[in-house]
C-alpha cells in the first residue's frame, strides 16, 4: 500500500490531466476526485439517498441514477442549495479519496483534486504529504480554454474567475509544474518529480533512527 500521497491540482485548462497521465504511464496510481465524486452518488449508495432526501425524487433520471443536469439546475444561482449539496457530497468524497489512496499499490499515490485550493486546501486534506500545482500563464490558460471548449473570450474569462486565483493555488504548492512548454519538457519535469517522490516516500517509510 502506498504510504505517501501527492495531491495534484491546477486551474482549468492548465494540463492537470496531461500531468496525471504521465504519472500513470510511470506506473503510479492516480486517484481522480472527479471519478470519486461520481462513485459516491452511484445508484444504491448512501450518498445518492442523502441527495434524494434533501432535494427530492425529481433529481433522479428514469433509471434511478442522479440526473446531473437537473441537479445543476437546482443549485445554479441558489447559494443555500449549493451549500447543502456540498455539505452532503464533499465529506463523502474526501473520505473515499483517502480510502482509495490508502489502498493504492506502489511507493506513492497521486490524488488528482481539481478544486483543492477552493475546497480548503491542506486543511481539508491533512493526509496529503505534498501538493503539486500545475501552473500556466493566465493568457495561455484562457487561450486553451477558449479553444478546447469552443467558447468566446468573455465566457472563458468568467469560467476562470469562478475558480481560485493562480496566487491562491501557488500558495498551497510544495511543487510546481509550469506547463507552458512542449511535450518533451513536460515528460522531463514529471520524470524528475517521480524520482523525487520515490525518494521522499522511501524516507517516510524508513525514518532515521
Amino acid at each position: 500500500m502506498a504510504g505517501y500521497a501527492v495531491g495534484l491540482t491546477g486551474g482549468i485548462a492548465s494540463g492537470k490531466s496531461a500531468v496525471a497521465g504521465r504519472f500513470a504511464a510511470l506506473g503510479i496510481t492516480v486517484v481522480d476526485a472527479d471519478l470519486v465524486a461520481r462513485e459516491v452518488v452511484a445508484p444504491g449508495t448512501e450518498g445518492l439517498a442523502a441527495l434524494v432526501e434533501a432535494f427530492g425524487q425529481d433529481i433522479l433520471d428514469p433509471t434511478g441514477a442522479l440526473d446531473r443536469r437537473r441537479m445543476r439546475e437546482r443549485v445554479f444561482a441558489d447559494d443555500a442549495a449549493r451549500a447543502r449539496l456540498e455539505a452532503i457530497l464533499h465529506p463523502r468524497i474526501r473520505r473515499l479519496l483517502r480510502t482509495h489512496a490508502g489502498e493504492a499499490p506502489g511507493a506513492y499515490v497521486v490524488v488528482a483534486i481539481p478544486l483543492l485550493a477552493e475546497g480548503g486546501g491542506r486543511t481539508a486534506y491533512p493526509w496529503l504529504d505534498r501538493v503539486l500545482v500545475v501552473d500556466v500563464p493566465e493568457a495561455t490558460q484562457l487561450a486553451r480554454l477558449a479553444a478546447r471548449d469552443r467558447i468566446d473570450a468573455a465566457l472563458a474569462r468568467r469560467m476562470l474567475d469562478a475558480q481560485a486565483t493562480r496566487a491562491q493555488r501557488l500558495a498551497i504548492a510544495d511543487d510546481v509544474v509550469v506547463n507552458a512548454g512542449g511535450v518533451e519538457e513536460l515528460d522531463r519535469l514529471v520524470a524528475a518529480l517521480d524520482r523525487r517522490y520515490r525518494q521522499l516516500a522511501e524516507a517516510k517509510a524508513s525514518p532515521a533512527a
